[in-house]
């Protein structure tokens, strides 16, 4: 079973400090959602509410359509993977898995056979009678999951829990972890201020900051088409631009800065201070001019980063852009020193509000 989560115009505060200001989303059941964003912008504090160990000062939480005020943390349908795991170094992995059907009254022979079963279904069959200082580190993250699917909770919460693994092991437990939750169907509330972990797991992905939620929406949309520079530049890398909108239409407008007049698409047609926004992905160099959006620079540094190349370039005024260009041989690249010039699809720029506070 599987439950859908509720949080309504849910506020909190310690002391004169709000921790969360007015988050509404709802949660469904057998969902992977995560909550993405910097250190302090609250999602632990939500996650926290959500599992009891914190109540919140306004707005209700609700599990499966039931209100959760005055329910203590054991008495809600829900199970918590802390950041350090917690897993008791004393006791073999089959006892760490079925610790919470023992503190029930299970009886042994139930909790063994519990326990063999998830070692299956997160792929450790067999190790049952090992302790847990023998397990590697993606080892101890699946019976550290195991341990919390042992009571069959309706939603699992997950606290930043691959962050002190190293690269190529946090990207095998993405993987790991988001077969997990499809083969049990059970919802998954994920926190993480690592874009890549959310947008490669995740059904949907609420972007904080500040204790408010940005926006919420699929990883492709939160990507390619987000609401405001703080999303945008929290989530992947941009060129930033400043200038002052002129013509509006047809969801496109042009763009006054210090380097010329660009057209991009403008989401919003009221607004306050904004940018334009170009992943560097979206950059292409060419030894003429182009049609629209194109500036002459000056090639600077060219970072060989594996499958992709970064390519620095500098205009005549001094800013510096960033374009992306994928390693696939393809074409030939920029050389230093080089006198080019940059171009970007109007589709494939935005202005956005400016919103830029990211934390780091």
């Amino acid at each position: 079973m599987s439950a859908g989560i509720d949080l309504d115009d849910v506020c909190c505060d310690f002391g004169s400090f709000r921790a969360v200001d007015h988050v509404n989303v709802s949660i469904q059941p057998g969902e992977f959602f995560s909550f993405l964003g910097p250190s302090g912008c609250g999602k632990t504090t939500i996650l926290r509410m959500i599992s009891g160990f914190t109540e919140p000062s306004s707005g209700v939480v609700r599990i499966g359509g039931k209100d959760m005020r005055g329910q203590r943390p054991n008495q809600r349908p829900t199970a918590l993977i802390f950041q350090n795991l917690a897993l008791f170094p004393l006791m073999s992995v089959a006892d760490n898995i079925a610790f919470g059907l023992e503190v029930r009254g299970v009886d042994r022979a139930k909790r063994r056979a519990r326990a063999e079963e998830l070692l299956r279904l997160v792929d450790l069959p067999g190790a049952g009678d090992k302790m847990v200082s023998q397990l590697s580190g993606g080892q101890k993250q699946r019976v550290a999951i195991a341990r919390a699917l042992a009571v069959e909770p309706a939603v699992m919460l997950l606290d930043e829990p691959l962050s002190a693994l190293d690269l190529k092991l946090r990207q095998h437990m993405r993987a790991e972890l988001r077969a997990i939750q499809k083969r049990t169907g059970v919802t998954f509330i994920y926190i993480t201020h690592d874009q890549g972990e959310a947008l490669a797991m995740s059904d949907r992905v609420g972007v904080m900051s500040h204790g408010r939620l940005q926006q919420v929406a699929n990883p492709r949309d939160i990507y390619d088409t987000p609401v405001n520079g703080f999303v945008a530049s929290f989530v992947g890398e941009n060129n930033i631009l400043t200038g002052t909108v002129g013509n509006i239409g047809q969801g496109l407008a042009t763009f006054e800065t210090a380097l010329g007049v660009f057209r991009a698409r403008m989401p919003a047609t009221s607004m306050g201070p904004v940018k334009l926004y170009v992943r560097p992905e979206h950059m292409r160099f060419s030894t003429t001019p182009g049609e629209v959006n194109s500036v002459p620079v000056t090639v600077g540094d060219v970072a060989f980063e594996g499958n992709f190349i970064s390519v620095h370039a500098t205009t005549a005024n001094g800013t510096v852009l960033v374009a992306e260009l994928r390693n696939d041989g393809t074409g030939a690249m920029p050389e230093p020193g080089a006198a080019m010039h940059m171009s970007f699809d109007p589709a494939r720029a935005a202005i956005l509000p400016d919103e830029t506070a990211a934390e780091a």
